[in-house]
């Protein structure tokens, strides 16, 4: 490479060569001259030789006066022709920064519509959760307020229990206000445990004899009745026994009490055929009922040798509770094609909540994925904005095609 001035030359260029050429050829002549010069004080005879010599090399000379302003033109269109293609390829890295530019500002205003797209649809998701939530709350809340409700409406019932306690034993002194209130206990017992139509109050047998209550069992063990009187004299005799000898005729009397009662109700509402095989004695006293269990057993097994159970408030429940499930097996029975239809649409009703909840599912998982995606689109954006700022337009690929005119003639 020859730099002159702020132009720079390759030494391949053939302008150059020739201009290399011509100078050498300068400095041969000079050469010559002062050759000759040395020459002419030692031969005068080789003056006129030397003036033709001179001549033609002064008619050379001029010739390379010529060459060289041909190549000062020549290097003038070749730094011509180097700023021409250097201003091409500037507009041409603006144009494509530019393009560059409004692609990348495209691809970000894209992912924020996607954004916005994808953050609304979650606020929407996020409001309907939110309301349901709030749905549930208020509803467990109001529940919460009914319990608590009731547990007043329950204490204040046992504030009127206690004091009604107190008449207990004055209604229990009088042996009709017992029986009524016997009864009484009795259907209320009964009213809570079964539904209306499994029972029937002061029912009249074939026999003419009235029962208590009739329970409307099916064959089998078919009806059984309930019958709510009881010894309660021969109870208090005991209890009010002072002595040995008073104990032993109170426990008597109890004895013959008890199982004159137990032989009425065998004997009155059992009937073949008509009653199940078999009936219950109500005692609405839970002392009683301990009382014979714990110091008359003998009574007891004379009651199941009879076929009449001996049963309290509490055993009465539980009584009336297995004759519930005996009835609703019955009828289950009677209602299988319902009850089978109705599993039917209970099957296809999980099956939708199933269907509904792997939906559910889906939406979350395409929201998640969307979200990871802005994610990824904003991370390579950031890369390309950052590409971008540390862009070097001196570092072009030789692949990439330019606009440099060459200086070869190709024609």
């Amino acid at each position: 490479m020859i730099q002159i001035g702020e132009e720079t030359y390759a030494l391949g260029d053939p302008l150059v060569i020739a201009a290399l050429v011509g100078a050498g050829v300068v400095l041969l002549i000079l050469l010559l001259l002062v050759l000759a010069v040395r020459a002419a004080g030692r031969s005068a005879r080789l003056a006129e030789p030397l003036a033709q010599q001179m001549g033609i090399l002064g008619g050379h000379v001029q010739q390379l006066g010529l060459g060289q302003e041909q190549l000062r033109g020549g290097l003038q269109m070749v730094s011509d022709t180097q700023a021409y293609a250097q201003t091409q390829v500037i507009q041409t890295m603006e144009a494509r920064l530019g393009a560059v530019q409004q692609q990348l500002q495209d691809r970000l205003a894209d992912n924020a519509m996607r954004q916005n797209r994808a953050l609304t649809e979650m606020q929407e998701r996020m409001k309907e959760s939110l309301h349901g939530s709030s749905k549930q709350t208020t509803a467990s809340l109001s529940q919460l307020q009914e319990r608590l409700s009731a547990i007043d409406k329950a204490q204040d019932n046992i504030t009127k229990l206690s004091g009604d306690v107190l008449s207990l034993q004055d209604i229990l002194s009088n042996k009709q206000t017992r029986g009524a209130f016997g009864e009484i206990q009795l259907n209320d017992i009964v009213s809570k445990a079964l539904p209306s139509d499994a029972y029937t109050f002061q029912a009249t047998l074939t026999n003419g004899r009235r029962a208590d209550c009739l329970i409307h069992l099916p064959n089998p063990p078919g009806p059984i009745v309930i019958d709510s009187k009881f010894p309660l004299e021969a109870y208090e005799a005991l209890r009010r026994a002072g002595s040995e000898p008073e104990l032993k005729l109170a426990a008597g009397q109890m004895k013959t009490a008890v199982r004159a009662h137990i032989k009425a109700i065998s004997e009155k509402y059992i009937l073949d055929g008509e009653t199940a095989d078999g009936a219950l004695m109500f005692l609405p006293s839970e002392a009683v009922y301990a009382e014979l269990h714990a110091n008359f057993p003998e009574l007891v097994r004379e009651g199941f040798a009879a076929r009449v159970w001996i049963v309290s408030p509490t055993t009465c429940m539980a009584t009336l509770n297995t004759m519930r499930a005996i009835l609703k097996d019955a009828r289950m029975r009677e209602q299988t094609g319902a009850i089978r239809k109705t599993l039917r649409q209970l099957h296809r009703d999980v099956e939708i909540v199933v269907e509904r909840v792997s939906k559910l599912d889906t939406h979350f998982r395409q929201a998640r994925e969307d979200v990871e995606g802005i994610g990824i689109a904003a991370e390579r954006a950031g890369k390309r904005a950052a590409r971008l700022d540390n862009f070097d337009f001196e570092e072009l690929s030789p692949e990439e095609p330019t606009n440099v005119v060459p200086l070869t003639d190709k024609g």
